[in-house]
């Protein structure tokens, strides 16, 4: 089933991949002489994190502007693995503001790998995203290819929109998901849609928006 969408929010995960180079190359250069002797005190240098990092909260801003949260409670980077990988074991949330600091989207997931080799993200575990079209998906597994530009997944994803509700078992998208096909949709469900849409309606939406950004945010 091939599903046209204006903009759903997955570049935000680049904002996360820029942040973190950004972050980690001061913090890696401090510590280097401490990380050796760290890691020589393991059989294995692959299997131990060359850096770890708790309690991540960025705002990073665009033109003066901030446009973008990061959260996660664990972030660690293996960069002496055969595979070199960031992993978010205790999960990830990346939200993304408007000009008046409201959150036009987020996405939020239990655990995130990221593949520096491949430029692979791989989200898993109570995966949700929500647009500022007020269109809310929700998966257990999705990746993003960033060298082939493309996001897909074999699980079983749902999807709110404001006129109705879509079940399916796999999909593949290009990375904004302005184009995207459910491999075997399953249910169709028409939800009764609004006849006119006002400023209040919108407002309300943004409120919504944001009432469950902050639902799904980490908790201290």
């Amino acid at each position: 089933m091939k599903m046209r969408n204006r903009y759903i929010p997955f570049p935000l995960l680049a904002a996360v991949a820029v942040v973190v180079c950004m972050a980690s190359l001061p913090v890696l250069t401090a510590c280097q002489k401490e990380k050796k002797s760290f890691v020589a005190s393991f059989d294995n240098e692959q299997d131990v994190p060359s850096l770890s990092t708790f309690d991540v909260n960025t705002l990073i801003s665009d033109s003066g502007i901030t446009r973008y949260r990061i959260k996660a409670k664990e972030w660690r980077i293996f960069e002496k693995a055969a595979e070199p990988y960031w992993s978010f074991p205790q999960g990830i949330y990346v939200e993304k503001f408007d000009e008046n600091f409201d959150t036009e989207s987020f996405i939020v997931s239990d655990t995130a790998i990221f593949f520096n080799k491949k430029q692979l993200w791989r989200l898993r575990g109570n995966v949700h995203i929500e647009n500022m079209q007020d269109e809310r998906f929700a998966t257990e597994e999705i990746y993003w290819d960033q060298k082939q530009k493309s996001i897909y997944s074999d699980s079983a994803i749902h999807i709110e929109r404001v006129d109705r509700i879509i079940e399916g078992v796999g999909f593949v998208s290009n990375e904004e998901m302005t184009r995207y096909t459910i491999r075997h949709t399953t249910g169709i469900f028409p939800v009764e849609k609004p006849a006119n849409t006002t400023d209040g309606d919108k407002e309300q939406s943004a409120k919504k928006r944001d009432d469950n950004a902050r639902r799904f945010a980490p908790k201290k």
